[in-house]
């Protein structure tokens, strides 16, 4: 079983936060820039696809414009929208003073346990994950048409927190990395014993536990 992950391309909401207050999350489009990025990672993401692919996809505006514009459709056997993988909900943005007090408080208790007000926590997203992969595993266990490479486009932390739940890394790990760059990508390959990482998140410090993503 092969796993690619693949965070879609900068949003209006990256580079303009008040843009919450005026479009939902869910409905925020690609910039210009965001549209160049995915039109160009769609090669790399085409020679990443050496066999029958099922693409699992975040249903929010970005994540799916991002993959039609990787422009792939031909190398994919099935496609599925799914709400599993959205972004942490961040619940009611439409006051921009409330927006930097959850910001605030979230980077102050950490981003895993603290549950945004009106939305979720790192944690309720870890749980979603955890209900797709289990999910997912089952579908190509007894499913023999189910390709064994998936590609899945989707948002920075719920990237983070997917590969948390595979490698069963540490809360204190989790909050130590960055997420990665727009349409950038990571490569999962399980070789029958264990789950394997083509190569680790950038981390803003070391996990206070000692951990690490080996």
């Amino acid at each position: 079983m092969r796993i690619i992950l693949l965070r879609h391309a900068e949003s209006l909401g990256n580079i303009d936060e008040l843009a919450y207050t005026r479009t939902p999350d869910h409905a925020l489009p690609l910039t210009p820039r965001g549209e160049v990025q995915a039109r160009k990672a769609g090669q790399e993401v085409r020679d990443l696809l050496t066999e029958p692919t099922a693409a699992y996809v975040s249903p929010y505006v970005r994540a799916m414009r991002t993959l039609a514009l990787l422009d792939v459709d031909d190398l994919l056997e099935r496609t599925v929208p799914e709400p599993r993988l959205r972004e942490q909900d961040w619940g009611n943005l439409q006051d921009p003073v409330e927006q930097e007090v959850q910001k605030r408080k979230r980077h102050e208790f950490g981003h895993f346990f603290y549950r945004l007000s009106h939305g979720e926590s790192g944690a309720d997203v870890d749980d979603r994950v955890a209900s797709f992969l289990n999910e997912l595993e089952l579908r190509i266990a007894k499913d023999p048409t189910h390709p064994d490479t998936v590609l899945v486009v989707t948002h920075g932390l719920t990237m983070r927190l997917l590969c948390r739940r595979l490698f069963a890394w540490s809360i204190d790990l989790f909050e130590s990395l960055s997420n990665p760059e727009h349409c950038e990508h990571r490569v999962i390959d399980h070789d029958g014993e264990r789950w394997r990482l083509d190569r680790p998140f950038d981390q803003w410090r070391d996990s206070p536990d000692g951990s690490t993503q080996t």
